[in-house]
């Protein structure tokens, strides 16, 4: 946490400038005039800026984190997940931000299922690869295949002590997931997390600010679910999945929690940059992947609530608008937009949400002592 949110400190004014050299501007543009009466003042900050966000994670993770042969694999697999968003994200605001050397005619961005096609593409990819690891590397320790497949549920035991053999063993009520449900989970929570995460990054310090929380309360789950030293398995002691060398994707984690915690530093009301589709997608898609590894995907859902609850009101509102006549639900989405106009004002919304992610990160953290 603290390299990879010196990297960002350090380097940031430099990529701010080059930003503002090329022209990489926010110019937002809603369908509401409140909210673009509200938004005006962000015209032309320079956007792009998780191109920072990233290449702190991927310095501090490649310096700090067991890549080897034998233990590197969920590592490797979490870096192309974040590179391979960060370049969709990078292509779309690169087509979308430079609008002074446009050229009449030109395209304004990716289309919406050309993105949502590359991160289906590479979330299918992850879950297979990540689906086939857990069934080969681990072929012959019988309790480690099927914890790295399982369905873990709040308040389930995965793990129960058999007296006869005077050792844990997997619950005989472990449910095992087979190839085309697993890969279908993780291409809903990679693909649909990295979308969440950039629908919420709408105001200064709001996607940062709450990754931030999600990200560190990965990093701990992270170590639960690979720790061990000796005989001794944490993740045996807490009853939850043991994924081995799942703690080497607590540097992962904890590395993006400090880069987004360094680009709050520029970030923050009023912000000198935006992280753009590069960050919040490559975000996005590698917490959903953390949690497919370790099979904490319905925390994810308690932890990155805000994320979903905004996603669900893009959908509600969409839905709404269209099956009942032009009749919306909340007065704009995404809903931070709804209790901007509401009357809060832009830092009351973002502390706010960081405040509810922090109670979110607790709860779920204490459904794993429910066990």
């Amino acid at each position: 946490m603290i390299l990879s949110f010196a990297l960002v400190v350090g380097f940031g004014k430099k990529i701010i400038r080059w930003l503002v050299g090329q022209k990489i501007g926010d110019n937002p543009e809603f369908f509401n005039k409140d909210i673009n009466e509200l938004m005006k003042s962000k015209a032309n900050t320079p956007t792009m800026g998780g191109v920072m966000i990233v290449g702190a994670i991927v310095v501090t993770t490649l310096l700090l984190a067991d890549i080897s042969r034998q233990h590197g694999f969920y590592v490797w697999m979490g870096l192309i997940c974040l590179l391979g968003m960060a370049g969709i994200g990078m292509a779309d605001d690169w087509l979308k931000l430079t609008t002074a050397r446009r050229k009449p005619g030109s395209r304004d961005g990716l289309r919406s299922w050309e993105k949502l096609i590359f991160q289906l593409g590479l979330a299918v990819l992850l879950g297979i690869f990540v689906f086939h690891h857990g069934v080969s590397k681990f072929a012959g320790l019988d309790e480690f295949e099927l914890m790295s497949r399982s369905l873990n549920l709040p308040g389930l035991k995965t793990w129960v002590y058999d007296a006869a053999q005077g050792d844990w063993v997997p619950s005989p009520g472990l449910i095992i997931l087979p190839a085309a449900v697993f890969v279908t989970l993780a291409v809903m929570f990679i693909a649909g997390t990295s979308n969440a995460v950039n629908l919420t990054d709408g105001m200064d310090g709001l996607a940062g600010g709450v990754t931030v929380v999600v990200a560190f309360a990965f990093m701990v789950l992270c170590l639960i679910a690979g720790y061990e030293r000796g005989e001794f398995i944490l993740a045996q002691y807490l009853l939850v999945p043991h994924i081995p060398h799942a703690q080497e994707l607590a540097i992962l984690a904890g590395a993006m929690a400090g880069a987004c915690l360094g680009f709050l530093w520029f970030n923050c009301h009023p912000a000198q940059v935006f992280m753009g589709d590069t960050g919040s997608l490559a975000l996005g898609g590698t917490l959903g992947y953390l949690a497919v590894v370790i099979r904490q995907e319905l925390l994810l859902l308690i932890i990155g609530g805000i994320f979903f609850f905004e996603m669900l009101s893009v959908i509600l509102q969409v839905g709404s608008f269209k099956l009942r006549g032009g009749k919306r639900i909340f007065k704009c989405a995404p809903v931070h937009h709804h209790f901007h106009m509401a009357g809060w004002t832009e830092q009351q919304v973002v502390v706010r949400f960081w405040l509810i992610t922090v109670l979110l990160a607790a709860v779920a953290l204490s459904t794993i002592r429910l066990r």
